[in-house]
């Protein structure tokens, strides 16, 4: 039996719809089940994807935001439900993601009782949202749902959690949305970019940096060109490779994990360094050591949309609040009249120095990997990963020249990279989506698998076996070296191959770098005339622990 029309789970719908919302990534839950009653009535408009675990759910709503700008939209149940889904949240945040969770919630008239699942979620979810708030009027349950998707998308973009009490969902809902929500956007004053302009004139050794989110292909690409054109060096931050094409005359590399030492020191050496969207944290700055505080007073232009990022830790020259697009727009319209040849063609040889295949020990050369991997797929095609070393070999080795083609949590969340890949190919079922994840990365989010078979979904997932959680066995063999001090980081895997296979999926083995093009060959045809999800079960040496490093050179010192 369908309910009233006017209810608040409704006219939530309603609002959703008004917005352009396509997909719902959620897990099925009693507290919000009048919200899927009025999902059933737009299946036509909303898709809704049913995954197997909360974090899945969430970290597709996450990687729907970042490829669509609109707020990636999760919906979960109260409890246990709303904190597996808090990793999503906190990726979000991190990443400046648009994204909304929905979770629904006791009952109004129990609150404070300690009832079932009881939890205080804007007491929760306070220091991760930018804002985390409960329903308490269904009569206002548009106002709220639109400030919800005003505070995502507007400033520097992020994460908002609403709590619905199950009881209000019933409640009449108030009046029906009437326009979407059209968030405001910042550009730069002409002010500060006469300033800029003036600086960049006398600078030397400029650079620019690019990072954050909201980015708009057309003003990436206009900055691209403006660069190009005056040869001036640019940079991506950590895990946004892809704003700029990495077939740029003079693109430098990315200030990631693993930076290129001579990135580094081309940073530092820069006498004005012009940082767009990049908030400029821990990563990018290499532990907070990139640059010195007394230092970019005189040297940074830090353009961002949140005020609260600027002067947060680096004391700038310029500062300008601004959406990121908008910005780098204006950035084009400046003529310093005269260009960087030299420093654009030294800091790009040093990049394709630095992205060319290592040596390695096993059987399996994750450079030479990767770099086919660049070379047989199409410049849309979308890669994604999670965490851990496996990554500092794609992000070393793979180019990126088409912008939104990187999905990649700056927070560091292992196990993103699957449930991204999924997401990727909701938003356009006729892109690639290619998922490279470490063996303990991809099991935290694996079971999405079975999501990817049901709603006929078809990414290829590249599985790194080295049987070691990476990352934390390299810091380990750093720290505490030797055999016999290895504790916790030793991982026994499944055959993968048979595990895909028994959601419905295709599965081959790689042990040799030689069998890898045709094992991606194979995997791809298999998902592309299939159409279900391919993985490649992909064997490599724990000995080979990140690109340069070894095991065998850490024990020794």
């Amino acid at each position: 039996m369908s309910q009233p029309q006017n209810t608040a789970a409704r006219r939530l719908v309603e609002t959703l719809v008004a917005n352009g919302i396509d997909k719902v990534f959620c897990v099925p839950g009693e507290s919000y089940l009048a919200v899927l009653d009025a999902l059933a009535d737009v299946r036509d408009r909303i898709e809704v994807i049913t995954c197997r675990h909360e974090a899945g759910a969430a970290n597709m709503a996450e990687a729907y935001g970042k490829l669509t700008g609109r707020p990636g939209v999760c919906m979960v149940t109260r409890g246990p439900g709303a904190t597996h889904a808090s990793i999503g949240v906190h990726t979000a945040h991190q990443d400046s993601t648009p994204m909304i969770l929905f979770v629904g919630q006791i009952a109004l008239t129990d609150r404070g009782r300690g009832a079932f699942q009881e939890v205080d979620y804007r007491e929760v979810f306070g220091g991760l949202a930018k804002w985390a708030t409960e329903l308490e009027s269904p009569e206002r349950t548009v106002e709220v749902v639109e400030r919800a998707f005003a505070t995502a998308l507007q400033g520097r973009m992020g994460p908002v959690v609403v709590a619905l009490p199950e009881d209000l969902l019933h409640a009449d809902g108030g009046p029906a949305p009437k326009r979407p929500v059209m968030p405001a956007r910042a550009g730069l004053d002409a002010a500060t970019l006469a300033q800029i302009g003036d600086r960049l004139k006398a600078a030397e050794r400029p650079l620019i940096v690019v990072g954050g989110s909201g980015w708009t292909t057309g003003a990436a690409g206009a900055l691209a060109d403006w660069a190009e054109r005056h040869m001036i060096p640019i940079s991506g931050s950590f895990r946004r490779k892809d704003i700029i094409g990495n077939d740029r005359p003079n693109y430098a590399g990315d200030l990631g994990l693993g930076c290129n030492p001579k990135l580094t020191a081309r940073a530092r050496a820069a006498d004005l360094v012009i940082a767009i969207g990049a908030r400029l944290g821990e990563n990018p700055t290499q532990g907070y050591t990139l640059f010195d505080r007394d230092h970019t007073g005189g040297v940074l232009v830090h353009l961002h949309p949140g005020p609260e990022e600027l002067g947060r830790v680096w004391p700038t020259l310029i500062s300008g609040v601004a959406d990121n697009s908008l910005a780098a727009l204006a950035l084009t319209t400046l003529e310093p009249g005269r260009d960087w040849a030299d420093e654009a063609r030294a800091a790009n040889e040093a990049f394709l120095a630095f992205s060319t295949p290592v040596e390695v020990t096993g059987a399996v050369n994750m450079s030479v990997c990767m770099q086919h991997l660049g070379e047989a797929l199409p410049h849309d095609a979308i890669i994604t990963n999670g965490a851990g070393n496996f990554a500092a070999w794609l992000h070393r080795f793979y180019r990126h020249n088409t912008c939104k083609t990187q999905l990649a949590p700056t927070s560091g969340a292992m196990g993103y990279g699957w449930p991204a890949a999924i997401a990727a190919k909701a938003v356009d079922r006729d892109r690639e989506a290619i998922c490279v994840a470490g063996d303990g990365d991809f099991l935290m989010t694996g079971q999405e698998m079975a999501t990817a078979v049901q709603h006929g979904l078809n990414p290829v997932v590249i599985v790194v076996d080295n049987s070691t959680y990476g990352t934390i066995r390299m810091h380990q063999e750093g720290h505490y070296p030797g055999a016999e001090r290895v504790i916790a980081t030793d991982l026994k895997n499944p055959d993968f191959v048979m595990w895909a296979q028994a959601f419905g999926a295709f599965g081959i083995r790689c042990e040799t770098t030689e069998d890898f093009p045709a094992a991606l060959e194979t995997a791809r045809a298999e998902a592309r005339t299939r159409g279900v999800p391919a993985l490649i079960h992909l064997i490599t040496s724990a000995e080979d622990i990140a690109p340069g490093r070894t095991i065998s050179g850490l024990r020794k010192g």
